[in-house]
């Protein structure tokens, strides 16, 4: 994955070009620890070669994992970055587009790059924490 900063005034905005084979949500995880990051936004478009997408069941407190292994464009992609237990946490949603048409979207849980992922990501000067929510069970946003 390559980087440069962009612009720099009370924000920083980066971005973020992913390789192939890249893995997405590890490479955003050690682009924020690298970089220090406390709290960001994210949004991105390019392509997996595979992903796995999560839709959160209340009942179980937990996610259905929805694999797809196959090429698909990314036709939307966005999250945040926060801080979980003292390390950057990526939180991302994403809507991919297979050969046929047909969408599938969910929470982001990991997927490998093909081509490419081009990803804007800003740095936002308030610090954000998460808590586990005891309803949920979710690690939400929390100040």
């Amino acid at each position: 994955m390559k980087d440069k900063l962009i612009e720099q005034q009370e924000e920083k905005i980066y971005i973020l070009v992913f390789d192939t084979g890249d893995e997405v949500v590890m490479e955003l995880s050690a682009f924020a620890a690298k970089r220090g990051l406390a709290a960001a936004q994210l949004t991105g478009i390019g392509g997996f070669r595979d992903v796995s997408l999560g839709f959160f069941e209340p009942d179980r407190k937990d996610y259905k994992i929805i694999p797809v292994d196959e090429q698909v464009e990314v036709l939307s992609l966005v999250g945040t970055i926060t801080l979980y237990q003292g390390k950057p946490k990526v939180h991302a949603h994403v809507v991919v587009g297979k050969s046929d048409g047909s969408a599938h979207g969910g929470h982001l849980l990991g997927g490998h790059v093909w081509p490419t992922l081009e990803v804007v990501m800003t740095e936002t000067p308030e610090h954000l924490q998460r808590r586990i929510d005891e309803v949920t069970g979710l690690a939400l946003i929390r100040w």
